[in-house]
């Protein structure tokens, strides 16, 4: 009698346990794996997916989570595709990352239309969380908005009241010289002149030209990736910043920094809303995620995966379903964020996570201690203060509410 009884016992507990591992989520990261955007996010988005997934205990917690990747190559339809694909026949629950804006704007597109879930780390539009905000789709890690006011208000502020733009040909350029331009204005600055620049593109010779022969006193890079790398090594070519115009690199990754050298980029001012050496959490993130990756310290974008995916998990854990993306969307809204990389913040009803921003300065080489130490603080930009408010947006899901 007492066998039968352990015997039912143990087949009670496995049969729990079977239970509890039964809630399906299938996350995709999607992003650039080949092109321009490789080092910002690429393979490095994946294993900071994984890495979530690992820290959040997601078996122990009842969810069976499953991780697939693929390349958009930066062109909208082939990420639309791709998305369609994931979402009709792979079962893909949530796509994540997405670098580059119009890919951006064409998952957010079908993801709504899937009623699936879209957490971006990877593009910069603010236009995602504007006009063309969603109830299926967050916007986690930065965006032009935000990178406007911390670069384009602090050159202002330093002196530089007339800009020129290079600004990358597709939708992310455009919002980026936009926002930056109102914030211009707003501090009293002018913007003399802009010129379009292919995306992607190795040569920037005849646009510096133009930037140069206008004599503005700051040459904006309304760029990312290789293409800011590209450009702000030819601008050092060309002496452009020991004639007296200054670089504002208005979107710009560690990885560029450490690219490039602090030889080249030293003095560069820029804005981004993680460092790898801002305190213990991000050391330590840092540390376990170079082990995984070569050497390479965590991008924003990377960081910006992890922290979405562990924020993600929270919500479909709670909901014990990942079916319905508007539905765990709305779960993240209504959950307070936290987490090692970013801290405390939150969600806002158009899907903008909140978070502090950090103005950063590239250091001198002899300031360096390492090929990865590259920034000082300038300061510290609170989330309320560096992104857009929320009744400025133009959001249809403000305004309805």
């Amino acid at each position: 009698m007492l066998k039968r009884l352990l015997l039912a016992s143990a087949l009670c507990a496995a049969a729990s346990v079977q239970a509890l591992a039964q809630t399906p989520v299938k996350i995709g990261v999607l992003n650039d794996r080949s092109g321009v955007y490789a080092d910002i996010s690429g393979e490095g988005s994946v294993a900071a997916a994984r890495m979530a997934v690992e820290d959040f205990k997601a078996a122990e917690k009842g969810l069976k989570v499953e991780i697939v990747a693929a390349d958009h190559q930066n062109k909208p339809d082939v990420g639309a595709s791709i998305a369609r694909q994931w979402y009709d026949r792979d079962g893909v629950d949530a796509i994540f990352d997405v670098p580059t804006s119009s890919v951006a704007l064409a998952i957010n597109q079908v993801t709504r239309e899937k009623n699936k879930a879209f957490v971006n780390s990877g593009a910069g539009t603010a236009d995602l969380t504007g006009p063309q905000c969603s109830p299926n789709t967050v916007h986690w890690t930065y965006d032009t908005a935000a990178l406007a006011n911390g670069t384009g208000g602090a050159m202002v502020k330093r002196g530089g009241n007339t800009w020129f733009f290079l600004t990358a040909d597709y939708a992310f350029g455009q919002a980026l010289q936009r926002d930056t331009t109102e914030v211009v204005t707003k501090n009293g600055g002018k913007v003399i002149g802009a010129v379009k620049t292919p995306f992607p593109t190795a040569d920037f010779s005849s646009f510096l030209l133009q930037a140069q022969g206008s004599g503005a006193k700051v040459i904006g890079l309304a760029n990312a990736g290789g293409d800011t790398i590209n450009a702000i090594k030819q601008a050092a070519e060309f002496g452009i910043t020991e004639g007296g115009q200054a670089i504002a690199g208005l979107l710009i990754f560690s990885s560029d920094i450490h690219a490039l050298t602090t030889k080249t980029a030293q003095g560069l001012v820029l804005t981004e809303p993680f460092y790898w050496d801002l305190n213990d959490g991000t050391r330590t993130f840092s540390d376990r995620f170079a082990k995984q990756a070569g050497g390479k310290k965590p991008t924003a974008v990377q960081a910006g995966v992890y922290a979405s995916v562990l924020h993600y998990l929270k919500a479909v854990e709670a909901l014990k379903s990942a079916s319905d993306g508007a539905k765990v969307v709305a779960k993240m809204k209504e959950i307070p964020t936290e987490d090692p990389l970013f801290g405390k913040g939150t969600i806002r009803p158009d899907g903008r996570k909140i978070h502090d921003m950090y103005l950063f300065e590239v250091k001198k080489p002899a300031e360096s201690k390492g090929p990865w130490d590259l920034y000082k603080t300038l300061a510290t930009i609170p989330g309320n203060e560096a992104f857009r408010p929320l009744n400025q947006g133009n959001c249809p899901l403000v305004n309805k509410s």
